[in-house]
C-alpha cells in the first residue's frame, strides 16, 4: 500500500473547524448530501453535526491526518489519497465494510453509509467543499478552507465529538459545564 508523500500534493486543502462558532444549523450536512447524494439526506453527509447536549453543536469531519491511519488500515486498498487535494478517496467497489478505517481513525470519523454500507469519508468535493461554502455564506465561519502544506497538528482536530463538546461546555458554561455532558 502506498501513500502519497504529502509534500508532493499539488494543492493540499484542509477544512479548519471552529466548534464554538457552529450554530447547529446543519446547512453543511444538507449541502454535502445534496452534492454527493443528489438529495437532502443528512445521514449520508460526509460532515456531521453532533449535539451531545443542547447548545453544543460539534462539526465532525475528516482532518486529513498527515499519516492517514484510515488509508493504512484498509486491508483491501479501498482507500487512497487524492493527489490534488489530499482528501481520502473511497473505492466503493473494493470496500468490504470491515470498519478497520473507522477503528484506525483517532476521531472515528469514517462511517458506514446508510445506503450501501460502504466506508464514507469527506473527499473535499474535488477541491471546492460545499460545507464550507454554505457555512461561510451564512456568516458562521465554523468551517473554513485552509490552503496549506501538511501539518501534524491536523490530527488534533480528529477527535470524538463528545470530547470536543466537553471542552466547549467548559468554555461556555465554566466548570459546571462538565456536569452537563456527563
Amino acid at each position: 500500500m502506498h501513500i502519497l508523500l504529502v509534500n508532493k500534493l499539488v494543492k493540499p486543502l484542509w477544512i479548519a473547524r471552529d466548534p464554538s462558532a457552529c450554530s447547529g444549523c446543519r446547512r453543511c450536512e444538507l449541502a454535502c448530501s445534496m452534492h454527493h447524494e443528489g438529495w437532502m439526506w443528512p445521514e449520508a453527509s460526509r460532515v456531521r453535526i453532533f449535539m451531545p447536549f443542547p447548545g453544543l453543536e460539534v462539526p465532525h469531519l475528516c482532518s486529513q491526518c498527515m499519516d492517514y491511519p484510515c488509508v493504512e488500515s484498509c486491508p483491501v486498498d479501498a482507500l487512497s489519497v487524492d493527489p490534488d487535494y489530499g482528501a481520502v478517496i473511497v473505492d466503493r467497489e473494493k470496500c468490504t465494510s470491515c470498519g478497520d478505517c473507522i477503528r484506525a481513525c483517532p476521531g472515528s470519523v469514517p462511517y458506514l453509509h446508510p445506503g450501501d454500507n460502504k466506508a464514507t469519508i469527506c473527499d473535499l468535493c474535488g477541491g471546492e467543499p460545499k460545507c464550507v461554502e454554505v457555512c461561510t455564506e451564512a456568516g458562521y465561519n465554523a468551517l473554513t478552507i485552509v490552503n496549506e502544506g501538511p501539518n501534524i497538528n491536523r490530527k488534533l482536530y480528529s477527535r470524538d465529538p463528545v470530547d470536543t463538546a466537553r471542552d466547549l461546555a467548559v468554555k461556555f458554561f465554566g466548570e459546571k459545564g462538565l456536569e452537563v455532558i456527563e
